[in-house]
């Protein structure tokens, strides 16, 4: 039953068991992880959106799925989004395809930088970025984030200091910022490209959040600044946080570049990693022409989302929501406590009931923090919200 306040049934409950989601799945929760309100893996509980769902259905009533070629209107979509959404005007040529960001960031890490050689990260920041280049061997050059008055910025004198030594060639941006929520504005891109054009380091950006933005705030496609950062950098875009789609669509990146572009379109080949899946081209392909309603849905959901749990965290004593600008993931300030890492975790998992990201992972200035996912119903939300609250009423004063 849908209504005008709720175009797409936003607050229907949706069993993530039924399936094996990992936000759900005993390996994230554990064996004895059912009860718990699972808010930890960045995905959605919300039912793809109905474009997706025809889509793939009338895909499926074709009933053959040979090899198949990207198809004729794919590129257009995504060029057409970017243009309607970011203003940003993407040349189709400069487009390649790729099973997944992560798979982009490794690519990107190994052919163009060697052994040995220092990437540039921004803690706290997405975990995956240490995995993926502690498995290539390369070295991390952390960048803090400033942590001040409750929000963070780019320290871009630490950041200079990182890119000119020799040693560091790359830099992965995460924008918008995983795990802390901050959408980086015209200005703070600009002043980071520049640092990095001016010490020859090549900019990697993530930027697979970033069709998910509150009012107020708007993304800046790093390539779209100017044509000197587009051919200094390699963008990485992907409409699985988009459209709720991760477990059937790829990922594309912009490379202005054509030395750049070339390497990489040779190191996916070289791969075998430049194959076409029927279902993901026709998700895509309908998220981007046909997505636009049902975001504006869920980004008017989260924002409401985001209302409750900042008007419940005034009330509860020992935790701060650093306010986000985008993403459907908060960043919740638990320091007051005075608990260690393992014992918040403990904290949250057996006394609230939650199963959230551990602050720890996204690198030590993570630590006494947690990253809890609100892209669930209301009312799931709500419960979890009273749930802390009676938590942490526990705690000796």
């Amino acid at each position: 039953m849908t209504s005008k306040k709720d175009p797409f049934n936003l607050d229907k409950e949706i069993d993530r068991r039924a399936v094996p989601a990992l936000k759900t799945h005993k390996m994230v929760l554990g064996p004895d992880g059912a009860a718990l309100f699972a808010a930890g893996v960045a995905d959605m509980d919300f039912q793809a959106p109905p474009c997706i769902i025809s889509a793939m259905q009338k895909r499926l009533q074709h009933a053959v799925f040979g090899y198949e070629a990207v198809p004729d209107d794919l590129f257009p979509a995504l060029t057409g989004w970017f243009q309607r959404r970011h203003g940003w005007q993407i040349d189709q040529s400069h487009i390649l395809r790729a099973p997944n960001i992560l798979n982009i960031l490794a690519i990107a890490a190994s052919i163009f930088t060697n052994q040995g050689d220092g990437v540039i990260i921004q803690p706290p920041v997405f975990f995956d970025f240490y995995d993926i280049l502690h498995e290539n061997n390369r070295k991390i050059a952390e960048n803090p984030l400033i942590f001040a008055d409750g929000r963070y910025t780019i320290d871009f004198d630490g950041l200079e200091k990182l890119a000119a030594n020799p040693e560091n060639k790359m830099i992965y941006l995460c924008n918008p910022h995983n795990p802390i929520g901050r959408v980086w504005t015209r200005d703070e891109l600009t002043r980071l490209g520049n640092i990095c054009i001016r010490h020859n380091v090549l900019v990697v950006s993530d930027e697979i959040h970033s069709d998910l933005v509150f009012s107020q705030h708007k993304h800046t496609p790093f390539a779209s600044i100017s044509s000197a950062f587009a051919d200094n950098s390699i963008t990485c875009l992907s409409p699985a946080k988009t459209f709720n789609i991760a477990s059937c669509c790829s990922a594309f990146t912009i490379i202005s570049n054509p030395e750049l572009r070339n390497a990489f379109q040779i190191e996916n080949s070289r791969l075998t990693v430049n194959k076409n899946n029927a279902f993901a081209s026709v998700a895509m392909q309908a998220g981007y022409e046909k997505g636009d309603a049902w975001l504006d849905a869920v980004l008017d959901y989260l924002e409401t989302g985001l209302l409750m749990v900042r008007s419940q965290l005034a009330d509860i004593e020992g935790v701060d929501l650093i306010e986000p600008e985008g993403t459907f993931l908060l960043w919740l300030d638990f320091r007051q406590l005075n608990l260690s890492p393992d014992q918040l975790t403990h904290f949250l998992r057996n006394e609230a009931g939650w199963a959230v990201t551990r602050g720890q992972a996204f690198g030590k200035t993570g630590e006494g923090f947690a990253r809890l996912n609100i892209a669930c119903t209301h009312a799931k939300l709500q419960a979890a919200l009273a749930r802390l609250a009676s938590a942490m009423a526990t705690l000796p004063q």
